[in-house]
């Protein structure tokens, strides 16, 4: 009885004028088999191989099979709703092009819509759909190599999410390329990994809210708005990332708002507006953030604290050629945090013993006459040869003493080996 339901509720906008959605395929659709007379036919348990074609969703799944399309099967939805809708445990998906969803936030239409547990949605091609892969008030799901694309003819904020994390737990996401989405997001949701995957041309690559304890490793991020971004998310591990070219004078390459324990190492952040941004992390006081082995290179500002805070720890990183190395905003010091073992390419001292640190420490100091720091305006010209000048000037004759920004009193001489952190021609 459920099964007929739900599969009324997915009709309705068929039959109540979905042609009127301007989204183009063979005929209409109108010759085009339903597939869900295929999944109809299918016993629990069982194994579905469609005939290589293209086949009429939505389609509605609520009880365990497995579906192999073997990469020559297409369902389109015709522009309305989600082209899949997994409400059952131990459903696979694999091999499908998914193509065709709605364009509603409310109903989050997407190419496949999770409700359950244990289900695996793999080696799939989604387009043309607003969200990618929802999952609401999942556990042990994985999500594996697919290919996911939003509507691109909207604008970017007004497109879905990749892949959407909500109220969910212990999910695998592997090895997904994800390009023209807005976001990939992770709410309410913990003990996930986020491993291997690849974004591009999205607004936050990775965005966290109110999650704890998840896993991110070895994904590759570039010409995003914003890397990854933790807001209210504590216990995440996030290491051996590479993030590049975060569009924009605002952008970020790993982003903290009111975020705790968290574990920072081994990353690459490259040419980004910021590379780390710090706004009141670690927000719990008896905690702190740890900041390992990381290469921070080629950045307009290395490290952004948006104030005056403590608890970081910054240990054996690399800051390259990054225009400013260390940014605190209004004034004040970053050196409440711990900066021990780092690697400066702008450090001036000398290593005479060969032992690999230097022999003085490595000391930045914010100038009176940085004025692009305090009028926002400025930073158009930051960097320009009138604005060079007034800094070699004030720090040749200072008017007033500088602030002493970071003291690293062990700082390390030799430097990381630098690659390029994704093999893609288009980068600028």
């Amino acid at each position: 009885m459920r099964q007929h339901l739900f599969r009324l509720v997915l009709m309705l906008p068929l039959m109540c004028g979905a042609a009127l959605v301007p989204h183009a395929r063979a005929d209409d659709g109108k010759d085009l088999p339903l597939f869900q007379d295929l999944i109809d036919a299918t016993e629990e348990n069982g194994i579905l191989i469609p005939p290589p074609g293209v086949y009429r969703g939505p389609v509605m799944i609520d009880y365990p099979l497995t579906i192999e399309g073997g990469g020559q099967v297409t369902i389109d939805n015709g522009g309305e709703g989600s082209v899949i809708y997994v409400d059952s445990d131990g459903v696979t998906i694999k091999g499908l092009r998914l193509t065709g969803s709605g364009i509603s936030y409310n109903d989050i239409d997407a190419g496949v819509q999770i409700r359950g547990n244990f289900n695996i949605v793999k080696d799939c091609v989604i387009d043309d759909c607003l969200f990618g892969i929802d999952l609401q008030m999942c556990e042990h799901c994985i999500i594996r190599r697919n290919t996911i694309s939003s509507k691109i003819e909207m604008d970017l904020g007004q497109r879905g999410d990749g892949v959407r994390l909500w109220y969910s737990f212990h999910n695998k996401i592997e090895d997904n390329v994800c390009t023209d989405v807005r976001d990939m997001v992770v709410w309410y949701s913990s003990e996930n990994e986020i491993t291997g995957n690849s974004l591009s041309g999205s607004r936050y690559s990775l965005h966290f809210m109110y999650s704890k304890y998840n896993l991110v490793e070895n994904n590759e991020y570039y010409q995003n708005a914003v890397g990854i971004f933790l807001m209210y998310s504590d216990g995440i591990i996030v290491r051996n990332n590479s993030i590049a070219h975060a569009v924009g004078p605002t952008g970020v390459g790993i982003g903290f708002k009111e975020t705790s324990k968290l574990t920072i190492e081994n990353n690459k952040i490259l040419y980004c507006a910021s590379g780390l941004y710090i706004d009141v992390s670690p927000y719990d006081p008896e905690t702190t953030n740890q900041f390992t082995a990381n290469l921070i290179a080629y950045n307009g500002i290395g490290v952004r604290f948006l104030n005056d805070w403590q608890g970081n720890h910054f240990r054996e990183n690399h800051f390259v050629d990054n225009m400013t190395q260390v940014f605190v905003g209004g004034g004040g010091t970053a050196n409440r945090n711990i900066w021990e073992g780092n690697h400066w390419s702008d450090y001036q001292g000398f290593d005479r013993d060969k032992d690999g640190v230097g022999d003085t420490p490595h000391e930045v100091f914010a100038y009176a006459d940085r004025i692009w720091q305090d009028n926002h305006y400025a930073q158009f010209f930051k960097g320009s040869p009138l604005l060079e000048t007034i800094d070699l000037l004030e720090r040749l004759a200072p008017f007033s003493a500088p602030d002493l920004v970071v003291r690293d009193s062990i700082p390390r001489i030799r430097e990381a080996a630098i690659s390029p952190p994704v093999e893609n021609s288009d980068l600028p």
